[in-house]
Parts: C-alpha cells; sequence; structure tokens
C-alpha cells in the first residue's frame, strides 16, 4: 500500500513547474500502478497549448475555474468545481486559467516518470526507459 501527501511532495523532485503550471506528481512509473496521478495547479489567466500525442490524461477539476478549447472542434468548454475532461484522443487543446487558480487532479497513460515538461509542440516525450 502506497500513502502520499501532497504537502511531502511539494519543495521535492517530484513537484515541477513550468511556464504557467506546476505539477506535483504523486504516482510515477516507478510506483508501477501502470498510470501516473498528479495535482497540477494552473494559475488565474494562464495560457497554455498542450498535445498529448504520446499520452491519454484524464483531469478532474476540485477547485478554482478556467477553460479548454478543442482545437480539433473550435469548442470552448468550462472548468470549474466538480467538472472532469478527458483527452481520448490525444487531443490538441489550449487550457486557459480563469479567475482564480484552478486545482486540477491528473491521471497520465502511460505514466511518465516525473521530470517531463512540455515540448515545443505542448506534449511530454514518450518514455523510452526499460521497466
Amino acid at each position: 500500500m502506497k500513502i502520499v501527501r501532497v504537502q511531502d511532495i511539494i519543495g521535492t523532485e517530484r513537484e515541477v513547474t513550468g511556464p504557467g503550471w506546476t505539477s506535483r506528481r504523486m504516482l510515477l512509473k516507478k510506483d508501477g500502478m501502470g498510470f501516473s496521478f498528479h495535482e497540477t495547479i494552473i494559475p488565474a489567466g494562464a495560457e497554455l497549448n498542450l498535445w498529448y500525442k504520446h499520452h491519454l490524461e484524464a483531469v478532474y477539476c476540485v477547485a478554482g475555474n478556467g477553460k479548454i478549447l478543442d482545437k480539433a472542434t473550435g469548442e470552448t468548454h468550462e472548468i470549474t468545481d466538480g467538472t472532469l475532461y478527458a483527452l481520448d484522443k490525444h487531443d490538441q487543446h489550449t487550457l486557459y486559467g480563469g479567475t482564480e487558480d484552478m486545482r486540477l487532479i491528473c491521471a497520465f497513460n502511460p505514466p511518465v516518470t516525473g521530470r517531463e515538461v512540455h515540448d515545443e509542440d505542448g506534449a511530454y516525450l514518450p518514455d523510452t526507459s526499460e521497466d
């Protein structure tokens, strides 16, 4: 059994930041669960162009607000506490922070290794390491 407390991750190598986001990686590939699990903070007013072409992601908002633009359809969806979105087709999207910071709970498949940051397309590179 694994017990992970987000307050124990803050300030460690499992807290990764980039322009417009902070990700606290609670479960990683090395934890052997088959997915990774993160708490991600998107600051108010942020704008992130993302495309997880090597990963599927499910995201559940537990605080704050924002919007997501589906670049394939042009549709924009509001995100508030209690909203889940799933990028089930490696969807290109733009994530917008709203009037307050968004706190998101994210699951990635395949799992990330821990230090990934977005490339020029907004993607994480695939993990090529052996299990």
